[in-house]
């Protein structure tokens, strides 16, 4: 909308401008502690079939809500819907943890009751955390990156991975732990977010992507040394190797493997690994079964060349082992596990030093190949000039 002034034969135009729609979004996702509060004082809709409806209702008043605010005159990439939305129940998340750890009250009663009781597990109020704050500076800053014409392919591959391995440990935890006996209907809400990242990970990594073009002689260079003459390299290939053998052993210790050595570990150093939530004995198996095989190929990756979708898949396991490990730690040190589940003081150093470098191995791979990919990516086709984008 424009409104004219006209002054001393002048004409002098107002236009009514929009915030930058990651404003606008951030705003939105501010409300969640209002609905909540809301919500949580209307007994009406506190129980569990009222409570999974209200949640619908919700979701699709935000979604309206976006619809709204985001400017038409262009077309909007259908990606946006799914991060503004999840900015919103990131927010709900970041509520009930802050709600959890006593800093405020009044918003989750009701759904902790009726909803999803097993989000106030200490492994919960972690993934919450994690939500609330990497999740949503992730989000507000594509978004920012999306309406400028920006490449966000990359932060959209973080979020994906920290979020799949998010649900894949999520969902089985609670059938199979102590909450599984008191599943509620809200929590079959948590079945659209398992999908939706899967969806949007076959969209990202379909995408072509933009990197600066590497000279054919830089890359042939680069491609004709071996690991050995690669020192970097060969210390982040013994790291991963030093992850695989930490999760086939701790895979062992939560499958009840009868050798002393598991038997130790369970009870002197990770007690929470037997914490009946289920969590940890989830996430252990999904290393195993999952993470395991993943370590392989990008040791397969680092010793050969020209494996491009190193690239893109470091960045995605490194959320993934990022996020579960940030629950894991969290959660087997945090108050609300019980006292004989948690890391032991006198154990403390070791068996967090082992959980961090588990987690940083894949972020430091994930570093390596942003910063120097000479030599996962293909030879440059002569005459191809520095300034230029390659499709890889």
């Amino acid at each position: 909308m424009v409104f004219h002034h006209r002054s001393k034969g002048q004409t002098i135009s107002f236009s009514t401008m929009r915030p930058p729609v990651e404003v606008s979004v951030f705003l939105l996702s501010l409300l969640a502690p209002v609905v909540l509060y809301t919500l949580n004082n209307i007994p009406v809709l506190q129980e569990p079939l009222p409570v999974l409806g209200m949640g619908m209702v919700v979701l699709g008043s935000v979604l309206l809500l976006l619809l709204l605010t985001v400017p038409h005159n262009k077309k909007i990439d259908p990606l946006f819907y799914v991060f503004a939305e999840f900015s919103f129940t990131c927010m709900v998340g970041l509520t009930n943890a802050l709600e959890q750890d006593g800093f405020i009250s009044g918003f989750m009663g009701f759904y902790l009751k009726t909803g999803e009781p097993h989000l106030s597990s200490a492994y919960a109020v972690m993934m919450s955390y994690w939500e609330g704050v990497f999740h949503v500076v992730l989000f507000l800053t594509i978004i920012h990156r999306m309406f400028r014409g920006k490449s966000y392919r990359s932060l959209g591959l973080l979020w994906t991975g920290s979020s799949i391995a998010h649900q894949i440990v999520l969902i089985p935890g609670v059938v199979i732990g102590k909450y599984g006996s008191n599943i509620r209907p809200a929590f079959w809400r948590n079945v659209p977010f398992f999908l939706v990242p899967f969806w949007a990970a076959s969209l990202l990594f379909s995408r072509p992507r933009e990197m600066p073009v590497v000279t054919a002689d830089k890359i042939a260079e680069e491609q004709k040394k071996g690991l050995l003459s690669r020192p970097l390299d060969l210390l982040l290939s013994l790291l991963l190797v030093g992850a695989m053998a930490f999760s086939v052993f701790r895979g062992f210790v939560v499958l009840d493997c009868p050798l002393d050595a598991c038997f130790t570990y369970i009870y002197q150093y990770e007690p929470y690994l037997k914490d009946p939530v289920g969590f940890p004995r989830v996430m252990m198996l999904v290393h195993l079964f999952y993470a395991l095989p993943l370590l392989t190929v990008l040791i397969y990756g680092l010793r050969t060349p020209g494996c491009s979708w190193m690239l893109d898949w470091t960045i995605f396991f490194a959320a993934a082992m990022a996020q579960t490990q940030w629950c894991h730690i969290g959660a087997s040190l945090h108050s609300r596990t019980p006292f004989t589940y948690r890391v032991t003081a006198d154990k403390w150093w070791p068996v967090i030093t082992l959980n961090v470098l588990l987690a940083a191995a894949p972020a430091l791979l994930a570093l390596r190949c942003r910063t120097n990919p000479a030599y996962f990516m293909n030879p440059v086709p002569e005459g191809q000039t520095n300034d230029e984008k390659k499709k890889n």
